[in-house]
C-alpha cells in the first residue's frame, strides 16, 4: 500500500526504476490487448534500432553489445512471431538486412498509443504542469548520471 511506503527509504534511481518498470507494465497490458502480448519488453531493446534503420546482424550486435549469435537468435525469435524479417541488401545481395514488417510497424504504433494513453491519464490525474516538471527533473537527473546521449542515438542497452 502506498500510504505504507516511506519514500525516504528508497534512493531516487529505485524509485524512478519501479515507476518505470511500472508504467512498462502497462503499456506491455495495453499491448497485449491489442493482440501483441507475445512481445516482451526486452524486445524493446533490438526495436529501437529496427525503427531507426535496417542494421545487419553485425551491425545490430555491435548496437546492443553482445554477440552476433546472441542478435541472431533474437532476431530469429522476432522473425518467427511475425515482427521483423530479413532482406537482401540492395547494393549486395550476401548481405541480409533486418526491418520491421508491416505486423512489427504496427506494434510500434500500438506502443506509442500506449504511451501517449498512459501520460494522457497520467496528466488527468497529476495536473500537466505537475508531470511537466517531473518529465522535466527526470530528463535533468538522466543527463547527470551520463544517459542522454544514449537515449538520443537509440542505443540504450538492456540491463546486465
Amino acid at each position: 500500500m502506498a500510504a505504507d511506503l516511506d519514500p525516504r527509504s528508497l534512493d531516487t534511481g529505485t524509485l524512478a526504476l519501479f515507476a518505470g518498470q511500472a508504467a512498462a507494465a502497462q503499456v506491455q497490458a495495453s499491448l497485449s490487448e491489442d493482440g501483441f502480448g507475445d512481445l516482451r519488453m526486452s524486445h524493446g531493446y533490438l526495436f529501437q534500432h529496427l525503427i531507426a534503420g535496417e542494421p545487419t546482424i553485425t551491425e545490430l550486435a555491435a548496437h546492443l553489445s553482445m554477440t552476433q549469435q546472441g542478435a541472431s537468435k533474437a532476431v530469429a525469435e522476432l522473425e518467427r512471431l511475425g515482427y521483423c524479417e530479413r532482406t537482401p541488401d540492395p547494393s549486395d545481395a550476401r548481405i541480409r538486412r533486418i526491418r520491421l514488417t508491416p505486423r512489427g510497424h504496427a506494434a510500434v504504433a500500438a506502443a506509442r498509443r500506449a504511451r501517449a494513453a498512459l501520460e494522457t491519464r497520467l496528466a488527468a490525474r497529476f495536473g500537466e504542469s505537475h508531470l511537466a516538471a517531473q518529465r522535466t527533473f527526470l530528463t535533468e537527473l538522466l543527463a547527470e548520471l551520463g544517459g542522454i546521449e544514449a537515449v538520443e542515438r537509440r542505443a540504450v542497452l538492456p540491463p546486465h
